[in-house]
């Protein structure tokens, strides 16, 4: 019997568990039920991977935001110390 839902690396890596037990029931099914329900069941699939790829792009662009923001938050402090200590330095010297 072929496999009509995806394969065996997609149905263990991509998938829920839930939509693993689905795909293996249809598979079980006899031939005009499951060629029925099948098509429908890959577009759930097809859609459950790329749903998941999308949130692993938005997990990692969330994850790469959160790091720019410590490089701006580090860069932005240190110019306002540079800027104090500049100030303090014209200060001393009575040019402020």
């Amino acid at each position: 019997m072929p496999n009509t839902i995806g394969s065996t690396k997609q149905l263990n890596d991509e998938m829920p568990i839930e939509l693993q037990e689905m795909a293996k029931a249809i598979e079980a099914l006899p031939a005009r039920y499951r060629d029925a329900v099948a098509p429908a069941m890959q577009r759930v699939v097809q859609c459950s991977t790329r749903r998941r790829r999308i949130l692993n792009l938005v997990q990692e662009a969330l994850s790469q935001l959160r790091l720019d923001m410590k490089y701006l938050i580090f860069d932005l402090e240190a110019t306002r110390r540079e800027r104090d200590e500049f100030k303090e330095m014209l200060d001393q010297d009575g040019r402020l």
